[in-house]
């Protein structure tokens, strides 16, 4: 159930025996959820704080067409399978629709409207104490925090950004081909969002669309012969990372065809070795047959901005597009939230996950802060479970 009330009063949780104060959930996307239901089953009482109206909140800022790259199957929560009706690749609008009728079916108990800004430990070591809007004070027994891996987006400060006179937005703020229609547009990144991007921009009828890459990404097929790619990635997710390289190599030159002739040549690094570093393998969306129909022309790195519109390009290439979509990815930003408790790496992530607490923080998890190549909901719902039974050992 949802309530935009707050929560009981920092004074009467603060007298309450610790074994009794709540488990904080923050932030109310899958992983919050997911996590809020498997403390449930424990016996363990649950609040999700989320900063939005309602639950799900960043994926109903998705583009219209995204669907998901995980089976339905593979992509329920725990407690609730998706309805068949869905189909195989989950809709957004679908998505969205799914987490409110968890939280409504799981009876969970979330706080939305409310932002969390501060954790640190209670005084007397016992909790933790989270700083909220309205001078809120909440004292929890334990912390999980699962504010998201695409949290802030993140605008690179390219020279002369602010001289561009078209349209620059984040691919956050994008919802629509429809929009670019008969426009000359530069997508910059291909990660997945970015690839969609720039069919979505064709298909809606895009006078020209190119797609800004600065390091070539691994393709892979959503599907072949109905073998989703994610089963493939969960059979390997164990295997050395070598072997795993090793494997994938045929397996991407027998399915996917050789773009260099278009500007991208296959990564010289292994798959698996790319995912350790944080890359995502491209799902083909339709990108392959963009590329070599030449409706989507691959251009270089983008160095800079000029006068007059202008865009210098790595190589020493010069354009004007008309509108610029950058999907240049986002960034946690937890470190106004809990860099102080010196649990965050040098680039911002956590330095434990799921079940395991970092060192010096007992009763402080996270989730959804890593990019699984077997699928991050699917992760997330296995985490949820391990974060459950940490927190009871924990509590006892």
């Amino acid at each position: 159930m949802e309530d935009s009330a707050p929560p009981p009063t920092p004074q009467a949780i603060t007298t309450a025996n610790p074994a009794d104060r709540p488990v904080y959930v923050i932030g109310g996307g899958p992983g919050g959820l997911a996590t809020a239901y498997a403390l449930r089953a424990q016996g363990i009482r649950a609040v999700v704080v989320e900063k939005a109206d309602g639950v799900g909140a960043s994926w109903r800022r998705h583009y219209d067409r995204l669907h998901l790259h995980t089976t339905r199957r593979l992509s329920a929560l725990p407690g609730l399978a998706m309805p068949r009706r869905f189909g195989r690749w989950v809709a957004r609008d679908d998505m969205v629709r799914y987490l409110e009728k968890y939280a409504e079916v799981h009876e969970l108990e979330t706080v939305t409207g409310v932002e969390v800004s501060r954790v640190e430990r209670t005084p007397d070591g016992t909790g933790w104490l989270l700083h909220a809007t309205g001078g809120r004070e909440l004292v929890g027994s334990a912390v999980v925090v699962a504010t998201g891996y695409n949290h802030t987006p993140h605008l690179p400060d390219w020279p002369g950004r602010e001289k561009f006179t078209g349209e620059l937005a984040h691919a956050a703020a994008y919802r629509s081909g429809k929009e670019y229609a008969d426009r000359d547009v530069l997508v910059v990144g291909v990660g997945n969002t970015g690839a969609e991007i720039a069919v979505d921009l064709v298909e809606s009828g895009a006078a020209r669309v190119r797609l800004s890459v600065r390091t070539a990404p691994h393709i892979v097929r959503r599907s072949t012969a109905g073998w989703a790619a994610q089963y493939t990635a969960v059979l390997v997710r164990r295997l050395p990372v070598r072997l795993a390289d090793r494997l994938a190599r045929p397996m991407a030159r027998l399915s996917v065809p050789d773009l260099s002739a278009h500007g991208l040549p296959r990564p010289d690094s292994g798959l698996y070795s790319r995912v350790k570093e944080g890359a995502i393998p491209v799902q083909d969306v339709g990108l392959i047959d963009a590329v070599r129909k030449g409706r989507v022309e691959i251009v270089a790195a983008v160095a800079g901005f000029e006068e007059g519109g202008e865009i210098v390009l790595a190589d020493g290439t010069r354009i004007t597009p008309d509108a610029v979509v950058a999907a240049t990815g986002y960034v946690r930003a937890l470190e106004g939230l809990v860099g102080h408790l010196g649990v965050l790496d040098d680039r911002g992530r956590p330095v434990g996950h799921g079940a395991r607490a970092p060192k010096d923080t007992p009763g402080l998890y996270f989730t959804g802060f890593t990019t699984p190549i077997s699928g991050t909901l699917r992760e997330l719902a296995i985490d949820a479970e391990k974060i459950a039974k940490a927190v009871r050992r924990h509590l006892r």
